[in-house]
């Protein structure tokens, strides 16, 4: 109970300088306890699903809104589908501390033009606009995200849903909320994951259920989420996983500023891996060969 207390101020202390860009943090993260990892020859392997034929090069992409309530937590969702498929992978995303799936818009549009659904919810309590900003309520956010998964597999849009390709996404207090996902709050449909300048703050490390293969990606000179604690994340998966070090990347340029080089760098790993791991398209794995800024156990 003290460790998780200790986790939670710790969590708080983080996101309170915000996670928008630009903003200043009062400290750097501290690191969530991990256990020893074992030797990367144990990592549990994560074997791609059948391939799947992809889209004929890059196609037109619609969103729309809805909202769902959970316990009287109103969770506005932005969807996004690409036109002209009838049943696609899906990505479930999630924002920051003070963000809006809008923000990521031109992303995760990118992510629909190549063949995936992207489910994003607005969190009621660390949304941009909201009435009152809770950074605490990042601990209630995987029972969010994946309440909303429900929700939208068992509406109309369900059925356009390949219900054995989906994975998780998100960015900074988003990205706990993915570790979350696959931790505290394990969400067994989920295949593979993407964490974004993100840690195992609040959540743990304790990476649990099915194995699924995940993708960190982490700036070394972001002045918010330290480098370190995503590495610490990172380094307590014992499934198939890579991490890639932007150079130099802060918290906000390699997954928001669309002119900087890094942001293309995230668009097509991320894009790489998620053909990978959704669409089992193995070209896909050229691209995720290890370099001297990735490694990479996929």
């Amino acid at each position: 109970m003290r460790q998780r207390l200790l986790a939670v101020i710790a969590l708080a202390s983080l996101l309170l300088g915000g996670c928008s860009v630009g903003d200043a943090p009062s400290r750097q993260a501290i690191p969530s306890p991990t256990p020893a990892v074992s030797t990367l020859q144990k990592l549990a392997a994560v074997a791609p699903p059948p391939p799947l034929a992809l889209p004929s090069g890059t196609v037109s992409a619609s969103s729309q809104q809805v909202t769902y309530s959970r316990g009287g937590r109103t969770l506005r969702t932005v969807i996004w589908t690409p036109d002209g498929m009838s049943k696609a992978p899906a990505v479930l995303f999630s924002h920051g501390l003070n963000g809006s799936p809008e923000a990521f818009a031109p992303l995760l549009r990118t992510w629909a033009a190549a063949g995936f659904v992207v489910i994003a919810p607005a969190y009621p309590n660390t949304t941009r606009g909201t009435a009152k900003l809770d950074v605490y309520d990042v601990l209630n956010q995987p029972a969010d995200a994946s309440y909303v998964l429900g929700q939208v597999l068992s509406g109309p849009l369900g059925k356009r849903i390949d219900t054995g390709r989906i994975a998780a996404a998100g960015h900074s207090a988003g990205a706990i909320t993915t570790v979350g996902l696959f931790t505290t709050g394990r969400d067994p449909r989920l295949r593979a994951g993407i964490i974004m300048a993100g840690s195992g703050l609040g959540v743990g490390t304790a990476f649990s259920g099915t194995p699924a293969a995940l993708f960190f990606i982490h700036g070394n000179a972001d002045p918010l989420v330290s480098y370190a604690s995503g590495k610490a994340a990172y380094d307590a998966v014992p499934w198939s996983k890579a991490m890639l070090t932007i150079e130099g990347g802060n918290h906000g340029d390699p997954y928001l500023t669309q002119g900087s080089a890094s942001y293309q760098t995230v668009t097509s790993s991320t894009l790489a891996f998620l053909r990978l791991e959704l669409y089992g398209d193995q070209a896909a794995r050229q691209t995720l060969e290890p370099t001297s800024d990735l490694d990479s156990h996929l």
